[in-house]
């Protein structure tokens, strides 16, 4: 294709980009700094350092237009809290006292005070905090981290666009403040908000700020005609402020439906828009409502959060057609820039050949910077680009590691009876109580325990050759004995061998699996200083060997008590990996969970009889519109029950889910046909249990007593009150006692006193319970 310069010349601009640093600095410095090695002001001269080297690299790549804002010690939810003062009553105190110090509190709580509750960022694996609100809540204004990082870019003489949660999406996001009626909605406080974000905007303004984006991802999901209205009704007034910056408002990670006409008439200068994906229906839609005529509109033509290279004829098309819709279109990617790894010129150990097929964010913001000077100059000055980019398509659409016709035959011989269970829940349930012995509100653990710093040493000392891998295993085997000793000791009714030989619950088998890649340098933030690096799944998918057996093994000769088989679900498979974009992913779910059932069913015949399928993901990728969930739900239980429907009636299987909303997906946690489920509730309050409760749910569950993604150790007494919380909601009978969440990233002092605490919660709550109970 040949296209004609634009009209106005196109810019390139991103809406946000990787934090951490190429060896993730930002994470070693805030860790640092609450061990107490790194000063404050060290701290801060790190993240500095972090974004001149960000807004450098953008720069030099061809971006116009740089975020700032974005940048965030923790999370960028969270600094909007900040940001409009809304600053729970308990960990004021601390903000007044010291705002890093109590910043760090909201995030992480303290021994005497408990965190914001925490939970996933739309659909995707980034963990936000979750405001919280009330009628009582004031608001009050304070800019200062916007207003100083845009004043930091502005001197190194960058064309900066600070970016801001959006107020309305911001209320959607908050949840009823602990004490506040649940039925209340942080929506109403929206004109008590507004002048805030008028005033943040007149700070902006007053330091050079020419555009501000203010992100409103909540408006690609179905919305009331009251909720649409409090969008129409912000940016009515915010749009007739006198002085204000350019306001863009920007949606992404899904088509804008109903709300596009709302914010197409705004009295707004420009709207950023997702157009890839299911977000491509944006295209029509825009035609439909006569475009953006006199606004600016900033096209997401880019993949923001998957790692493949774009397709830049394709996508240089829709440019194309947006051309006649705006009065000056600009490029950049479909959402922000966090949710990939930062530079995958970095990666040594990929095919050179393969490596050509993966763009992380400095390639992503090079292909936005070429879509741009092919849109403003024509494409003759983008033709080699465009050649070799064609020829990458091209290589990889016919690669070997693609198409591997046995996994695709074996795929294609699935019967709906393969994907279910022989006997039903009830008489399972029967011989699997007769078979492991349990005790009434029996205790277990999600599955990992800390990973310490030796482990992560002896890791490291076997990829360099330090040692062999018998050093490395006879570490693995003690840490092994040691995990198992401690649980006998306080009296864990169901062990795990916590995964000391695993490095992360999806790389550990991706990196045995046909078809997938691994990076070592590939990092994306999830919450936090926690950071994972996400396999690429780029190929058929089958199991060569056990991947799990031998250490679960192991585990179960040093005890004669029951360990459960620990295993990734083939939705969190395909959700914690970047995953192929050439096929439907239930195709993919379904290859994987061929895979696992060779491994589930190895791990029966080798003895372990409670066998654990973890799904945390399985809410996270709900789609956002409720009209894509009903197939999303359907080829995903599927995929749970392929894996796990070959086992013997008294094999039990367990399966885990943790900080997601789960009362969507309830209906879809009955039909996993899981024997026990284990929860996230100690941040919740045991919501969670009420919403099964209130469904019926028939089967067993375990609904968190402790938050492990605090440092606060609950007490015997705390874990007791949330067990009976849960056992107003779940009959004791089906009742477990478990931690929310693996304990990988936690110490093992805290872990230690936790876990004797919620043990001695268990036989406290269970002495007491009437002996006609089981």
């Amino acid at each position: 294709m040949t296209a004609k310069p634009a009209a106005a010349a196109a810019r390139a601009t991103v809406y946000g980009y990787p934090r951490q640093g190429p060896d993730r600095e930002l994470k070693k410095a805030i860790e640092g700094y609450w061990k107490g090695r790194t000063t404050a002001g060290a701290l801060r001269e790190t993240a500095a350092g972090l974004r001149r080297s960000n807004w450098r690299h953008l720069t030099e790549s061809g971006v116009h237009e740089v975020p700032t804002g974005d940048f965030s010690y923790y999370d960028h939810v969270l600094d909007t809290s900040v940001m409009v003062g809304a600053v729970p009553e308990r960990h004021r105190k601390a903000v007044e006292a010291d705002p890093l110090d109590g910043y760090f509190a909201m995030a992480r709580g303290t021994q005497d005070v408990a965190p914001l509750e925490m939970t996933k960022w739309f659909d995707t694996n980034y963990h936000y905090l979750v405001p919280e609100l009330g009628p009582d809540t004031v608001f009050r204004t304070d800019s200062a981290h916007q207003v100083g990082h845009l004043r930091e870019a502005i001197a190194l003489g960058h064309t900066a666009r600070p970016v801001l949660v959006g107020p309305v999406t911001y209320l959607l996001l908050a949840k009823p403040a602990p004490g506040v009626a649940a039925d209340f909605e942080p929506l109403t406080l929206l004109d008590r908000l507004l002048p805030v974000y008028a005033e943040v905007l007149a700070d902006l303004r007053a330091a050079g700020a020419d555009w501000v984006q203010l992100d409103e991802p909540a408006l690609v999901q179905d919305r009331t005609p009251a909720e649409l209205g409090a969008a129409e009704r912000a940016y009515r007034d915010l749009g007739a402020l006198t002085d204000r910056p350019k306001l863009l408002l920007a949606s992404y990670f899904d088509r804008l439906g109903d709300a596009l006409p709302v914010l197409a008439k705004a009295p707004v200068d420009g709207l950023a828009m997702d157009f890839t994906g299911a977000a491509a229906a944006n295209l029509d839609a825009l035609a439909a409502v006569g475009g953006l005529p006199g606004k600016r509109l900033v096209a997401g033509v880019v993949d923001g959060r998957n790692i493949w290279v774009n397709d830049l004829e394709r996508s240089l098309g829709t440019l194309a057609t947006l051309l006649g819709l705006a009065d000056r279109v600009d490029v950049s990617a479909s959402c922000s820039l966090l949710h990939v790894p930062l530079d995958a010129s970095a990666e040594r150990d990929i095919d050179p050949q393969i490596l050509r097929w993966l763009a992380f964010a400095r390639q992503k913001a090079t292909e936005i910077a070429t879509l741009a000077k092919g849109l403003a100059r024509g494409t003759d000055t983008i033709a080699a680009e465009l050649a070799a980019n064609r020829a990458d398509l091209t290589l990889r659409a016919a690669s070997a590691i693609t198409h591997d016709p046995a996994v695709r035959a074996r795929a294609a011989a699935v019967t709906a009876t393969d994907a279910r269970r022989s006997q039903p829940y009830t008489e399972r349930a029967a011989a699997q109580r007769a078979h492991l012995g349990l005790p009434l509100l029996p205790t277990t653990t999600i599955g990992s325990f800390p990973q310490t710093a030796e482990l992560r040493a002896a890791r490291a000392d076997l990829r360099t050759g330090r040692i062999d891998v018998a050093g490395y295993e006879e570490r693995v085997r003690a840490e092994i004995g040691e995990v198992i000793s401690f649980q006998e000791r306080t009296g864990i009714d169901v062990l795990v061998h916590g995964e000391a030989e695993r490095n992360d619950m999806v790389q550990y088998f991706a990196e045995q699996l046909t078809g997938y890649l691994a990076t070592q340098h590939g990092w994306v933030q999830s919450y936090g200083t926690r950071y994972v690096r996400p396999p690429i799944l780029a190929g058929d998918i089958s199991r060569p060997e056990p991947m799990t057996v031998r250490w679960t093994t192991y585990a179960r000769s040093l005890t004669t008590k029951p360990v459960k088989g620990m295993l990734t679900g083939p939705v969190t498979m395909l959700a914690w990996s970047f995953v192929r974009d050439d096929q439907p992913l239930g195709d993919t779910a379904r290859q994987v969970a061929l895979a696992l059932r060779d491994e589930v069913d190895d791990l029966e015949s080798a003895g372990t009889s409670v066998i654990q399928v973890d799904e945390p993901a399985l809410r996270e990728t709900l789609p956002l519109r409720a009209a894509d969930r009903p197939a999303y739900l359907e080829w995903a239980t599927e995929a749970f029950r392929l894996s796990t429907g070959g086992v013997r009636p008294d094999t039990q299987i367990h399966t885990h889910m943790c900080y997601a909303e789960f009362g969507d997906i309830v209906r879809a946690i009955d039909d996993l046909d899981a024997d026990v489920i284990s929860l996230e509730a100690a941040r919740s309050h045991m919501q969670v249990a009420r919403e099964l409760g209130a469904h019926g749910y028939p089967r067993e569950a375990g609904p968190g007593v402790y938050d492990i993604h605090s440092p606060r150790v609950p007490s015997a007494h705390e874990a007791a009150e949330l067990l009976r919380e849960g056992l107003e909601a779940i009959p004791a009978e089906r009742l477990w006692v478990n931690p929310d969440c693996g304990l990988k990233t936690r110490g093992w002092p805290e872990v230690r006193s936790a876990l004797e605490n919620l043990v001695t919660a268990a036989r406290e709550v269970r002495s007491g319970l009437e002996p006609t109970a089981s």
